[in-house]
This record gives structure tokens, C-alpha cells and sequence, in this order.
């Protein structure tokens, strides 16, 4: 079991959240590699990266634009924290914004990319060490860079892209306009290895159970003596939740299963046996299988059924039919 005193001490790098539907995927590449990662919101204080410690920052692609108002931005002062970054596509556009280069729609930079690409190499860099010079990447953007920031040296380009890759070595910035998360980019996984191994300097000691490790550690440290109620639906990730919780803290554990009439045949039952059974955890079942029936009737608005009955009815469920007798039983 990992002590909660050392949770610090495992090395992290985190993913900034920028809106591309790859985001988990490049959180999930790097755990594969046995470094833990985890995605955080754009809106992350310096100060709270620097609580974090990562040994690495990744910059995520994104549907928008850099220059437009609404833009999804960066603390600035994270900049100026030491750390090794990344930016993947939007992430380097932002990067290029933040840092006094230049980002224009791509019709004015080249043509828009949408697909696999040559990138051809123009120089040498750790971030692509051990690639070929040319090599096949996935484009998706509809901006390019068109002036790199001071510091920064071209590294790549391609026949629609003037700066595909740029790094600043003094900083260990470093910005792709592709996206080396997925498969289409044929030497992706090493791109994203030499930035968590060469650049960030990781160790790849981590681990899944390590990671089951340290969320018991810290639910053992947030709840203590506490007693704690789970609604649980018998889904991946409230089922998940549940079985940490019964390894952190035992019969400190109640979980409230609401049986609503909706499931398949037979579906609650296998819950029970499951969770209760075969796991041991704590489960009270509330068949509200009328209720919600009888509420559903007649409506045919998917909004309402969502909102006003299936919301409300669990919450009343759980606190007045359950109460805190659950809890102190």
C-alpha cells in the first residue's frame, strides 16, 4: 500500500483541457508508458500547478480559435514555472499567441488540414528522437502559426503547414501542430515517450495498482471516521466508486440502489448479487419502480422525464426514504 505521505512524490504529468475530443487519449497514451497523467481544466492557477508538481505540462488541441474573444486561455505565470510543455495543435497555437508569435486562419498561412500528413523534419530535436525525417501525422486544424515567438526555431513543416513543430530548448517548450495521441500518426507514441522520458525526465514507475493505491490512501485521509452514502446505479463508474470506497473505508460504506422500473429484466438482481454479493458491499435496494412509472405517464418530453422526475424522485428517494437510518444503522 502506497503511505499518503508519499503521494506527492509520484510523478505526474498533467493534461490541460482544451475542448479536443482526443484529451483522455493523450492522458491515457502516457499512463500506458507507466507515468501517471490526468487531465485538468485550462482554467488551472499557476499556483495550483505548482501544488500538483508535475514534472510535465501537455497542452491540449481544441475546436477554437486563439484570437477569438472567447478563447479558452492560460495563466500566464505557468510559464514561468520551469516546467517542460507541450502544446498539441490548439495547445501550440496557444503557446505561439501567449509567447509573442503570430496565429492566423489557415487560409492565410497555407490551407486548412484535415487528415494524415508528411511531416518533414528540419531539424534536429529531442522531441523527435529516434523518428524518421519524414513520417506520416494527423492534421486537424483550421489556424496555423505563421510567426514562431521569440526563442523558438522551426523543427517542422509540411506542404500546407509552415511550422508544423517548433521548440524552445532553453524553456523546454515545445508545440506540434498534429496530433501524436492517435494511431494515424505513425511515430506518435514515441513523440509523446520522448517528451515524458528525454524532455520530462520520467522514471515509468507507475502503475494501475499504484493508482488504486493512492485513491484509497486519500479517501482514507478526506472521510476518517466519517460514514459516507453512495448512490449507486449499478453503472461502470458509480460501481467503480463503490468498491474503492468498500476497500478505503468498509462498513463506514452504505450504498442506496434505487430500482426505478427502467432496467432490463432481471438487471437489478444482478446488481445486488454482484456489488453486494460478490464484492461485500453495503447496499440498500429502493424499489421506486411505481413512482417513477406512475410520474413517466402520459409525458412525452425526454427533457422533462429527465429533469423534473427521474432528478427529483432520486433525491427524494434517497433522503426520505433512506434518511440517515442508513447511516447510523
Amino acid at each position: 500500500m502506497t503511505d499518503i505521505s508519499t503521494l506527492n512524490d509520484v510523478q505526474k504529468i498533467i493534461v490541460l483541457d482544451y475542448g479536443s475530443q482526443y484529451n483522455q487519449l493523450i492522458a491515457r497514451r502516457i499512463r500506458e508508458f507507466g507515468v501517471f497523467s490526468e487531465l485538468k481544466s485550462h482554467k488551472i492557477s499557476a499556483e495550483e500547478v505548482r501544488e500538483i508538481n508535475p514534472i510535465g505540462i501537455v497542452l491540449s488541441g481544441g475546436p477554437n480559435s486563439v484570437y477569438a474573444d472567447d478563447a479558452f486561455s492560460i495563466d500566464p505565470e505557468i510559464f514561468e514555472l520551469g516546467i517542460p510543455i507541450l502544446g498539441i495543435c490548439y495547445g501550440m497555437q496557444l503557446l505561439t499567441h501567449k509567447l509573442g508569435g503570430k496565429v492566423l486562419p489557415a487560409g492565410e498561412a497555407g490551407n486548412r488540414e484535415y487528415g494524415q500528413s508528411t511531416l518533414r523534419l528540419r531539424a534536429d530535436s529531442k522531441l523527435f528522437a529516434g523518428t524518421p525525417e519524414e513520417q506520416v501525422v494527423l492534421m486537424s486544424h483550421g489556424d496555423a502559426v505563421t510567426e514562431i515567438p521569440e526563442g523558438f526555431h522551426l523543427v517542422g513543416d509540411s506542404v500546407d503547414c509552415p511550422f508544423a513543430a517548433m521548440e524552445n530548448t532553453e524553456k523546454n517548450f515545445y508545440g506540434i501542430q498534429f496530433h501524436p495521441e492517435v494511431r494515424h500518426s505513425v511515430y506518435g507514441n514515441d513523440i509523446l515517450k520522448n517528451f515524458a522520458f528525454g524532455i520530462c525526465g520520467a522514471k515509468g514507475d507507475w502503475s494501475m495498482a499504484n493508482f488504486v493505491d493512492m485513491q484509497i490512501a486519500q479517501i482514507r485521509e478526506t472521510v476518517g471516521d466519517r460514514k459516507v452514502l453512495l448512490g449507486l446505479s449499478g453503472g461502470v463508474d458509480s460501481s467503480v466508486v463503490g468498491v474503492l470506497l468498500q476497500k478505503a473505508i468498509g462498513d463506514q460504506l452504505t450504498c442506496i440502489f434505487v430500482d426505478h422500473g427502467l432496467l432490463r429484466k432481471g438487471e437489478g438482481d444482478q446488481v445486488m448479487e454482484m456489488l453486494g454479493g460478490k464484492f461485500g458491499l453495503n447496499i440498500i435496494r429502493v424499489d421506486a419502480s411505481k413512482r417513477f412509472l406512475d410520474l413517466l405517464a402520459g409525458v412525452d418530453d425526454p427533457e422533462k422525464n429527465v429533469k423534473s422526475s427521474v432528478t427529483s424522485l432520486s433525491m427524494s428517494l434517497m433522503t426520505k426514504q433512506v434518511s440517515l437510518k442508513a447511516l447510523t444503522s
